[in-house]
């Protein structure tokens, strides 16, 4: 088994549930984490593996995709990358948003979604 990750991942996105949040955003980061069986080991081309750049592309497009509710967000992007890529085996999304909506409140808010192969 083999992990590919991707952390820290920041975009600017307009996911909420309140008026303000659709209209000016927030400020996000994404970790992603993609066990896999890789074709041939030792991994000596692409090919072989999961290609962190695409799975980048496939979060950033998601994320521009405005949802409501954290949850979607996370579990679309998993179920995206284990539909992607056949020698996915689990996909962890974590989504937090750095600076919430919330009154006198300090800190992030943030879900994971953890899917694997039937």
């Amino acid at each position: 088994m083999l992990t590919i990750e991707l952390t820290g991942l920041r975009f600017h996105a307009f996911h909420g549930l309140y008026k303000e949040e659709k209209k000016i955003g927030g400020d996000y980061e994404v970790n992603v984490t993609v066990q896999h069986l890789p074709k041939k080991i030792p991994v000596q081309h692409i090919d072989d593996t999961i290609d962190y750049s695409v799975v980048y592309n496939l979060v950033n497009e998601l994320m521009q995709k405005p949802e409501p509710l954290l949850e979607t967000v996370a579990s679309a992007i998993a179920t995206k990358i284990l539909n992607k890529f056949s020698q996915a085996e689990e996909v962890s999304v974590s989504v937090t948003k750095l600076n919430p909506p919330i009154i006198a409140f300090q800190g992030s808010v943030g879900v994971k979604c953890v899917l694997k192969k039937q």
